[in-house]
């Protein structure tokens, strides 16, 4: 696409980003070296592929880092199941997601770091996978990605999308681009219906609500092996779990659990950092307000005596969740927006969360009224939840048997999803 119809903006921005390119590329083969990315991988993010093109039709999946990817490879299978034909591409762009992802792919998927959104990055990574279509996940607009795609003939599709209130005042008053941006995508499906009311205000009539593909993603997957080598060393000790902590909400859950230890002296509080690189800074933290802490990535040992587990590895949320009876979901005691409730929810453990979770209102108020979730505001509001379920044997199992029904029953909407994709995407 080009000429008077591309919106000023999007033109100026055309040009910036493939000025910039040079610069921006150093900047994240820096940080990607720096995470442990081998240098031949990090050349995918300037559309250099590391991985032969498989042969017959390809789908590919564009999400940004862990969340959004993790999110479609539940889809990624059912379509899989449907077009035994299809081969499918996810990219994203972390090394975090890169790992995870990697470790996770369904059958005949393969991962590849997404281009820079220059116009050579892009059209060097499409001339080598010559997809059949492409998926974008949630907010990910890269312009230049987007008319490369519609230039090379690309059907796109927008999953789970999600825009808030600020995102939609900012994209209203530049309604011209939205709108152009957004008129690529054949289908449009929302995770609320509040994303698609912003979308069908600025004249994109055919965006729809639909179920949070964070919803199908069933149970996080774990080591078996570990999680009983951890349940023999914890045995009947009081357990929570403090499940991606934000900058401001650790100093939440060491004053929750220091209230609590005075009358439960045995529990254990599992801490994981969303960013596992600020454990030095937790670990700090800890000790200074007197909790004997093992930290994991060091192998320190967890012992009866000690009261604060710090999680600071990736990849092992699933088996976190499957240990701890109760989960408090972080992101939500600080303005992040909160994190995946269905992750904990499809593992049986009872929720509690903080005040501030915009990205999924719809979905916490589901959990309330179902009463899969407890929402407290502060520390001493969390250890009074904490001491209710920790005394009350009743009130846990039913929180956690409205927790796994929650999460259950959102499961027979997959094969829909895919179904809907495959139509808007001219799949057969």
């Amino acid at each position: 696409m080009s000429g008077p119809a591309v919106p000023l903006p999007v033109r100026l921005y055309g040009v910036a980003a493939n000025l910039i390119a040079p610069l921006a590329y150093r900047r994240v083969r820096a940080k990607l070296a720096a995470q442990g990315t081998p240098a031949a991988r990090v050349r995918e993010r300037l559309g250099r592929a590391t991985l032969a093109r498989p042969e017959g039709r390809l789908l590919w999946f564009h999400a940004a880092s862990v969340g959004e990817s993790l999110s479609v490879l539940h889809l990624i299978e059912e379509m899989g199941r449907q077009h035994p034909d299809l081969s499918f591409l996810i990219t994203s762009g972390t090394a975090t997601s890169a790992q995870i992802v990697g470790n996770r792919l369904p059958p005949r998927t393969q991962h590849q770091f997404a281009p820079l959104d220059s116009r050579r990055a892009v059209a060097r990574f499409l001339d080598h996978w010559r997809p059949e279509a492409g998926v974008f996940v949630e907010s990910e607009l890269w312009p230049n990605m987007l008319r490369g795609a519609k230039a090379h003939g690309l059907p796109l599709a927008l999953v789970n999308a999600r825009i808030s209130d600020n995102s939609a005042r900012n994209w209203k008053r530049l309604a011209k681009t939205a709108h152009h941006l957004l008129g690529h995508f054949t289908l449009i499906h929302c995770q609320d219906t509040r994303t698609a009311r912003h979308f069908h205000e600025i004249g994109i009539t055919h965006a729809a609500p639909g179920v949070n593909l964070k919803s199908l993603s069933g149970a996080l997957p774990h080591d078996t092996g570990e999680l009983t080598r951890l349940q023999d060393l914890i045995g009947p000790r009081p357990l929570w779990l403090a499940a991606s902590t934000h900058p401001g909400e650790d100093e939440v859950m060491i004053e929750a659990h220091k209230t609590l230890l005075k009358d439960h002296p045995e529990a254990l509080l599992i801490l994981v950092p969303r960013h596992p690189e600020r454990a030095d800074k937790i670990e700090a933290q800890l000790s200074e307000a007197g909790l004997d802490t093992a930290r994991r990535s060091t192998g320190m040992p967890l012992e009866a005596k000690t009261q604060t587990y710090l999680a600071d590895t990736l990849g092992e949320m699933g088996l976190w969740y499957a240990l701890a009876p109760i989960t408090c979901l972080c992101g939500s005691f600080t303005p992040v927006g909160g994190h995946n409730p269905y992750e904990p929810a499809h593992a049986g453990s009872a929720l509690l969360h903080g005040p501030l979770y915009a990205n999924f209102s719809e979905t916490y108020a589901d959990l309330a009224t179902q009463g899969a979730a407890t929402e407290v505001t502060d520390a001493t509001a969390l250890a009074q939840a904490l001491h209710h379920l920790l005394t009350d044997a009743q009130a846990l199992d039913t929180a956690r048997d409205q927790s796994r029904a929650f999460a259950a029953a959102q499961a027979d909407a997959l094969h829909d999803v895919a179904e809907t994709l495959s139509k808007a995407l001219w799949l057969g």
